[in-house]
């Protein structure tokens, strides 16, 4: 898996914190720069963790299923994939203007999950995992970060949007790496 497949990656798995930074956004009625910090600090963080513990367990059993990592590699992503998609058609959560830990945590841990996951594939692929969680994290930072304004600014109207693309684009590298191991593996 290359830099820029990557990043992709990390664009689609931080779709989900970039979608709860717009509700945080929105909810705050005098925005800080600090409300932003905030948000890329947590998702950023627990974005980049998530998929170090994941590659860490994914490793205990790289051996016994070597043979369909792929698949497992395929299925994983096109699951997240598609319950991002679903997710981008449903209601929207009540999400309150608090930045405390008591706040920021379940949130964090909830958008990152799906790491974990991805984090399991990474074991099974050619993966530099210390490459793949900085980009991850620094990724979900920024976007995090950038949310927290845009929902601020302009309101709820891009979360979904959000959530769709970071679908589809996990959607697409879980077909992608199947395709490549069925038709170009030797």
């Amino acid at each position: 898996m290359g830099i820029w497949e990557i990043f992709l990656l990390a664009v689609g798995l931080s779709m989900d914190a970039f979608a709860v930074s717009v509700c945080k956004g929105l909810s705050v009625q005098r925005l800080k720069p600090r409300h932003g910090a905030i948000c890329g600090a947590y998702f950023g963080g627990f974005q980049a963790l998530m998929p170090l513990i994941g590659w860490l367990l994914g490793r205990q059993f790289e051996s016994l299923i070597k043979n369909i990592d792929h698949w497992i590699a395929f299925v994983l992503l096109v699951l997240i994939g598609a319950n991002m998609v679903r997710e981008s058609f449903g209601k929207d959560e009540e999400v309150n203007d608090s930045f405390s830990f008591k706040t920021m945590l379940p949130l964090a841990v909830a958008t990152s999950i799906d790491a974990l996951a991805v984090g399991v594939t990474f074991a099974f692929l050619d993966v530099n995992i210390w490459i793949a969680i900085a980009l991850i994290g620094v990724t979900t930072f920024t976007l995090s970060a950038v949310g927290v304004k845009i929902g601020n600014v302009f309101g709820a109207k891009y979360k979904s949007k959000a959530e769709l693309a970071g679908g589809i684009i996990l959607i697409a590298l879980g077909i992608k790496i199947l395709i490549e191991h069925l038709f170009f593996n030797a």
